[in-house]
């Protein structure tokens, strides 16, 4: 259990950061980056909370319970020395990703195949979770480019490829099984 008694540590203000292991890194690594931006998504599926109710709502907070799991994991480097570590890092697992594909085979059935691609909108929760499809894409690819050069769960970047999947289909729920959605119509404003 995490117990915060006081915020501000002083321990940042030259511009580092600890990492899950007591290392320090700056705060403009690719590391910091990447769990950073994931914490970013995590916020923007609290807004698209504001718009969920019942089922919906409860798969979002599952997410963002994950999301911290996966923030967790990303700032733990170190894969190869988790079995030494005294407390053992919390890690994605392939579980989680496995949940999102049955969630999203589940939702996709429900609605007619796409003739055209999407707009970002329709409804104010599809439009907010258009958002938290996009903010999951940068977290995944900030997760890339630091798995090019340290060392990544590979689960935590497919969990952040198959969630931005499972806001995509969820936008289109959100916008009545996807009769409300907002269809590109190509060229339509060229003269």
């Amino acid at each position: 259990m995490v117990v915060l008694s006081k915020i501000y540590t002083r321990t940042g203000d030259g511009g580092t950061t600890a990492l899950g292991d007591g290392s320090r890194v700056a705060k403009t690594s690719a590391r910091v980056e990447a769990y950073g931006t994931v914490d970013e998504a995590n916020c923007t599926i609290g807004m698209a909370r504001l718009h969920a109710t019942g089922d919906m709502d409860a798969r979002l907070t599952m997410i963002q319970n994950d999301m911290f799991d996966l923030g967790a994991d990303l700032c733990r480097p170190g894969m190869a020395n988790d079995a030494q570590a005294e407390y053992p890092p919390l890690r994605m697992t392939q579980s989680q990703v496995e949940r999102l594909e049955a969630e999203i085979d589940t939702m996709n059935d429900a609605l007619e195949p796409l003739r055209s691609f999407v707009l970002p909108g329709g409804s104010a929760l599809a439009a907010h979770l258009h958002l938290c499809r996009t903010v999951t894409r940068r977290a995944e690819r900030l997760c890339v480019e630091l798995a090019d050069e340290g060392d990544v769960n590979a689960a935590a970047v497919k969990y952040l490829n198959r969630l931005s999947d499972w806001f995509f289909v969820a936008s289109r729920i959100a916008n009545d099984d996807g009769r409300a959605d907002v269809l590109w119509v190509p060229g339509a404003n060229r003269t």
